[in-house]
């Protein structure tokens, strides 16, 4: 039974360098579609802070430079008191744990470096999401929205249990860390099923 507690979710991957004041634009393009919870990234915004960004929403973000980074997860303000807990792990990956009508739900906001960064700085992000999941009890729910800065592929032979036909260009190394990631979570690349 759906009810007026029980959030539009989406999946995104949304790279947000506003200008100061801007939030109120993200805020209204969230009520404009019809979106409760928007995971944010390349924010730029330095602190690991929770302020209202209008229009009823409220942006909870971590950043430790202004010119790079950053990430963030924007709720509307009815599920802010559901928040139980804030998990800023770093400037590329939080968590938000939320209780919506007796259901444990993790929301994951996550950047992946680059293509052209360091493979440590590469398997650092790795490693800081698969600890966040780890440490998410069985049962509960999980929703990753990420830039993970990787091209998955068109094709999916062999990954068919983790990914659809709908990729697009030719899988990479930070597209096969993805598909592996899918893999070792037991989760799917859910933008490439339509």
């Amino acid at each position: 039974m759906q009810t007026s507690l029980t959030p539009h979710l989406v999946y995104t991957q949304t790279c947000l360098t506003p200008p100061p004041g801007k939030g109120r634009e993200l805020a209204d393009m969230m009520e404009r579609r019809k979106v409760d919870i928007l995971c944010v990234q390349e924010t730029r915004w330095k602190g690991s802070k929770a302020r209202s960004i209008g229009a009823g929403f409220k942006l909870f973000y971590y950043g430790v430079d202004s010119k790079r980074n950053g990430v963030g997860v924007v709720l509307k303000e009815e599920f802010v008191r559901n928040v139980l807990e804030v998990k800023r792990v770093s400037d590329r990956v939080m968590s938000l744990k939320l209780e919506i009508e007796g259901v444990m739900l993790n929301v994951v906001s996550g950047y992946a470096s680059q293509v052209g960064c360091e493979l440590e700085e590469k398997e650092r992000f790795w490693s800081e999401l698969d600890e966040v999941m780890e440490s998410i009890p069985t049962g509960e729910r999980v929703v990753i929205g990420a830039d993970f800065n990787g091209h998955v592929g068109e094709e999916n032979t062999g990954d068919e249990e983790v990914m659809g036909k709908f990729g697009v260009k030719e899988r990479n190394l930070e597209g096969q860390m993805v598909v592996d990631f899918a893999k070792r979570m037991d989760m799917a690349v859910v933008n490439t099923y339509f």
